[in-house]
């Protein structure tokens, strides 16, 4: 039976099997694993790794894919202190082979993965029994669990440093908040590769209850029959789902109100009439949104029914454990009211970047700065009120406006830049809007867009697009884009 001091997160997933070895812990297709038997297949895994020759604090490459065998190799690497870095299974290969260079994984694990030079497995090969006697490392929970890539203001994608007792801390602090417990049975479609769905595998696990894996929200039959079939108590879902939802099937999601207990909302701003309907919906269901970046995960919830008088606030910290402050540019504190930095500390927040220059200007001594700007009123609630980095958030998806600005560039075109509009289709919440500057260049918006499908996914290829004379800047060369908005850009 594992034992694991040095994650909480592992100790409480080995209890469950002690106290239910029955219990289903995970749904997978047609196939049911209960907690005894992914207890088994976790240290199977582990001895897999370790045969392998992978020690504490090696690295691994984990292609985030939506199987059981992801999480047999996720926890088992917790088990032994290597480290999870985990992407996205669909990254462009540009990014893909950044991180790679970045943090130099000894193994990585994903089907169909296959790069030159490298040591890359399969995550159906991995066996799910073994016999033999495991090495368990001699760590701590402030060591490093999981390395999670986001993308920063200078375009370069930024790995955030989460030791096992962040992610311990994030679990218990969501779970405390939305109340998940041993007889719910969650059903999750979000991306295992962004903290969101992550989380929830953790937050499901630890709380002993059962989770239904589920490819996508892309049909939503499927989804439906899931929820009906399985007997669905929960989900999660950022607003472009919700959005979807919507559009496609109307009200009928309603139906299962008397069975949803909880649903958690993240990564994005949701319209005020939303959460109305949502409430309309799901009368009796706790609707929480949660606020918080990868390095600082749900640092704030809001409950819908218990605030339906103050829905525009982002809400409260998640816990005891976390503390939220507003701070000027010096660092200090402001008064209840007034606008500032929205700052985070407490036991789910990162202490480091994994490359140390990204630090630069990320922390007020303790505080993790999230680079939003709001404030706290007098009751304690906190809002937004705009943000302070430039990213796009696409959907929920944070994307960094150099990138697209660079891939642009290489078509030819002599200067651009981009920024962040309202989705005039309004399901996305923002998307890019590009600002191009002819020069001798005959290329046309729609021959731009086609290359741009080469080099960029399709949710980071602008939907607005605009010739300009000139890119406004800064004496340093910094683009203006707030003078962009305002369209101070002509001669």
């Amino acid at each position: 039976m594992i034992n694991a001091p040095h994650s909480p997160l592992l100790c409480d997933i080995a209890g469950k099997a002690l106290d239910a070895p029955d219990k289903i812990a995970l749904v997978d297709g047609t196939s049911r694993v209960s907690y005894g038997q992914l207890v088994e297949r976790v240290e199977a895994a582990a001895l897999y790794l370790q045969s392998l020759g992978l020690k504490p604090g090696d690295r691994i490459l984990l292609s985030a894919q939506k199987e059981a065998q992801f999480a047999y190799l996720y926890l088992a690497a917790h088990l032994l202190g290597v480290v999870n870095v985990v992407v996205d299974s669909a990254s462009p290969r540009e990014r893909l082979d950044y991180i790679i260079s970045v943090t130099n994984p000894v193994v990585m694990f994903g089907n169909g993965l296959d790069i030159q030079g490298r040591h890359c497995e399969s995550l159906d090969g991995v066996p799910e029994s073994a016999v033999g006697i495991l090495t368990l490392p001699h760590i701590t929970s402030d060591d490093v669990a999981d390395v999670m890539f986001t993308t920063g203001t200078t375009g370069a994608p930024k790995g955030v440093i989460l030791s096992h007792a962040n992610i311990y801390g994030s679990a218990c602090n969501t779970n405390g908040f939305i109340g998940t417990c041993s007889t719910d049975v969650e059903a999750l479609a979000l991306p295992l590769s962004h903290s969101f769905g992550l989380g929830r595998l953790r937050c499901v696990l630890i709380a002993g209850a059962t989770l239904v894996l589920v490819n996508n929200f892309a049909n939503l039959k499927t989804f439906f029959n899931v929820i009906d079939n399985e007997g669905v108590t929960g989900f999660g879902m950022v607003p472009a789902v919700w959005q979807y939802i919507k559009r496609l099937s109307g009200k009928r999601i309603a139906r299962f109100a008397g069975q949803i207990r909880y649903i958690e909302i993240g990564s994005a701003a949701l319209p005020i009439e939303d959460k109305e309907l949502l409430m309309e919906m799901f009368p009796t269901t706790r609707l929480c949104m949660h606020y918080g970046l990868t390095e600082a995960s749900r640092a704030l919830f809001i409950e819908f029914h218990g605030n339906r008088d103050n829905l525009n606030a982002i809400g409260r910290p998640a816990s005891r454990l976390v503390e939220v402050c507003v701070r000027d540019e010096n660092g200090l504190p402001v008064a209840d009211g007034v606008d500032g930095e929205i700052c985070v500390r407490g036991n789910m927040v990162t202490k480091s970047y994994f490359l140390p220059e990204d630090n630069k200007d990320a922390f007020f001594g303790e505080w993790f700065r999230t680079g939003d700007w709001g404030h706290r009123d007098n009751d304690g609630d906190f809002y937004l009120t705009g943000r302070k980095k430039e990213l796009i958030n696409i959907g929920g998806e944070k994307v960094s406006p150099v990138t697209i600005e660079e891939a642009i560039k290489s078509l030819g075109i002599p200067d651009c830049a981009c920024t962040s509009v309202p989705d005039p289709n309004g399901v996305l919440g923002e998307v890019p809007k590009a600002y191009l500057v002819r020069g001798n260049s005959d290329l046309d918006f729609d021959t731009i867009k086609r290359q741009l499908a080469q080099l960029l996914p399709p949710n980071e290829i602008p939907v607005v697009w605009e010739w300009v004379d000139i890119i406004p800047r800064t004496s340093s060369g910094k683009i203006q884009r707030l003078k962009l908005n305002n369209n101070i850009c002509h001669n």
